[in-house]
């Protein structure tokens, strides 16, 4: 691994990395926070961050405001890219947001070219704990939260891997990606047309199949003043599936609050207590 930035922030450190990913066959950023009390003698938990689209592993270490409470509960936090990077990744032939670069959806792509490089799932599930868990002073406990792709990511990667994370968290998640356009758009490149392929990556089927019902606590965030909520995001279906499947939900609205960091900011104090009660 390479450090590419080392930076003393709430009395921890923030540390940015660039390594080589088995994975997705390229090259990787990420970046960990770690708290004062991170040591060879004291191991911490880790929060698994998902950024959302076009975001990079920078977006929420420098905006989200998180490294004061995360030091004062002892919490690491891992925040990796968003996607495959380099001038070989390939990309969305019109260039836009919300497909390619910067918007891998955190699913392992099926179809070429994407299939290559785009295994963003096995890369944050598997791959990326491995190298945090041998080179930074942490423990094996995990949660996983997100914001809108990211959200979703959280969603469904907490949701199929209950064994690896104790609990889950969202902001303005992407929970129903079959029934939306930006799912729709990033499912059909990635996977095909085959919508029997969609259904594992999708949080509202999930949360109803009892294959995976081994329930993790989930706290999901939403702001009423959300200019994506009713074309993209659509969170009473998610509210209705917990419903329906008695899924351990805690969904919050928040009047007022938009897609952006100054919601993130304002509640992620919130998310990093709920996290913390069930490393405890």
């Amino acid at each position: 691994m390479e450090l590419v930035a080392n930076n003393k922030v709430a009395g921890g450190w923030h540390k940015r990395y660039r390594h080589a990913s088995q994975t997705t066959d390229c090259e990787m950023t990420f970046a960990i926070f770690l708290p004062d009390i991170a040591s060879s003698v004291k191991k911490v938990p880790v929060l698994y961050w998902l950024s959302g689209l076009t975001c990079t592993d920078e977006n929420f270490m420098q905006k989200a405001g998180a490294f004061k409470a995360a030091n004062a509960l002892g919490i690491a936090i891992v925040a990796p890219d968003t996607s495959p990077r380099g001038e070989l990744i390939p990309d969305d032939n019109e260039k836009s947001y919300d497909f390619g670069l910067g918007a891998g959806f955190y699913l392992n792509a099926t179809q070429a070219p994407f299939d290559k490089h785009y295994q963003m799932y096995d890369y944050i599930v598997k791959e990326l704990p491995e190298i945090i868990e041998s080179h930074f002073p942490v423990t094996t406990q995990r949660a996983i939260s997100g914001h809108s792709m990211g959200g979703h990511g959280a969603l469904t990667l907490g949701l199929k891997n209950s064994d690896r994370y104790s609990s889950i968290s969202a902001f303005s998640p992407i929970v129903h990606p079959m029934r939306c356009p930006w799912g729709i758009k990033a499912f059909t490149g990635y996977l095909g047309n085959d919508k029997s392929q969609w259904e594992d990556h999708d949080a509202v089927l999930l949360m109803q199949n009892k294959q995976y019902m081994t329930a993790r606590p989930m706290l999901v965030s939403q702001g009423s003043a959300d200019n994506f909520l009713d074309e993209q995001l659509q969170p009473w279906h998610l509210q209705k599936a917990a419903e329906a499947h008695n899924y351990p939900l805690q969904f919050e609205q928040h009047d007022g609050y938009d897609h952006s960091y100054f919601f993130i900011a304002s509640f992620i104090d919130q998310h990093l207590a709920f996290h913390a009660k069930y490393f405890a």
